[in-house]
Order: structure tokens, then sequence, then C-alpha cells
């Protein structure tokens, strides 16, 4: 499956930048680097590496949870090309939701940003548009919570978080991504929205 092989580069890429500082500063995200020394790889190579093995870990089980879902559905959609299109839409995915973080730090040279969590969020985000009203289980919660329930949440937590700026976590990628990952298939197949929806309003 496509999202191994991801999670297989991932874990290699950062376990390698764990010990080697400089493979680390060169390919995590800086704005400023991006912007004035035209360093455009770091909009995809901060994907691959971590900061801590814990941050690996969350992002990599989450991607192994819910890629394998969503390669599936890819499956159903582009047949052959389901794997073409899972790897764009991650890769595409880590560009795009370090898109306003670019803008909004490219002329401070201080910010950088690792991880995967932006595409990440995209493809948890396109198993929420298949799936609606699936449920999704977190550790601290016995129960099961509506995938579109738990997505609105998300989105409200991530977009305040980022407004609030009152930790290092890259909030407004987490946001980015996932609604990059929402959108992403519906532009291939506009239907998926209506389908989207008939599941939400069968829910209740």
């Amino acid at each position: 499956m496509t999202s191994f092989i991801i999670i297989a580069i991932t874990v290699l890429v950062s376990f390698l930048s764990f010990s080697n500082r400089i493979l680390f500063d060169r390919l995590k995200f800086n704005a400023y680097f991006v912007k004035n020394s035209r360093e455009w790889y770091r909009t995809l190579t901060y994907g691959f590496v971590h900061a801590s093995w814990m941050h690996l870990l969350i992002n990599m089980f989450v991607l192994y949870s819910f890629g394998r879902v969503v390669e599936q559905f890819f499956g159903f959609l582009f047949l052959e090309k389901a794997q073409f299109y899972f790897v764009l839409m991650y890769i595409s995915a880590l560009a795009v939701s370090v898109l306003p973080d670019l803008q909004k730090h490219k002329e401070n040279p201080t910010y950088n940003a690792v991880g995967a969590s932006g595409a990440v969020s995209a493809v948890v985000f396109a198993s929420i548009l298949f799936f609606p009203v699936g449920e999704i289980y977190l550790f601290f919660i016995p129960f099961g919570i509506p995938s579109f329930i738990f997505g609105t949440v998300y989105l409200i937590y991530s977009a305040f978080m980022a407004k609030k700026q009152s930790d290092n976590i890259g909030h407004l990628a987490h946001f980015t991504g996932a609604v990059f990952g929402f959108i992403f298939p519906i532009l291939f197949k506009p239907k998926l929205f209506i389908l989207f929806l008939e599941q939400i309003l069968g829910y209740f």
C-alpha cells in the first residue's frame, strides 16, 4: 500500500535527521529561506522530518489508520490510478498546508516547522468526506465520535489555536491541510460533496 511506503520513507528520513542536525536543518521548513534563498524544496521535505520520536509516531499512526481507508476509496474512484492520486494529494497537501505560514513568516528567519501533520490532516479529512458518519475514536474518549462532528470540532479548534498562537504546534498548517484534503477528491469527483451531504442528512 502507498501509505506504507510513505510511512517507511518518513521514518527513515526522520531517524537519520535525529542524529544529523545538518540534515535536519537542511530539510526543515523555513519561510525566510524559501522566499529569499529560493529553497522551495523545503515546502515538501519538512514533512519527512520530525521533532521527536513521539511526534513521528503519532503522525505515522494516524496516517496508517486513515491512509488505508482513503486508499480503498481512491481505488473505487480512480481505479488503476489510485496510487498516483493518493501520492499527489499527500505531496500537494505538504506544500499547500504551509502556504499561509510562508506568507506570514517570509521575513522571519527564526520560524521553522517540521512534521507531516498537514498532509496527515489532509488524509484524515479525505476519509471524513468519504464516510462522514463513521466513528473516530480518541485515546481519552471511551466512545466513537461521528467523523463529521470530529472534523468540525477539529477545524474550529485549529483555527482558534492558530489565532491564539500559544504553543509551538502548527495549527494553521493542520487547518489548511485538513481543508485541502476534503476538497482534493471533490475537484475530480464533484458529486462526492452531494454524497457527503446525503450521508449527514441520513444520519439525522
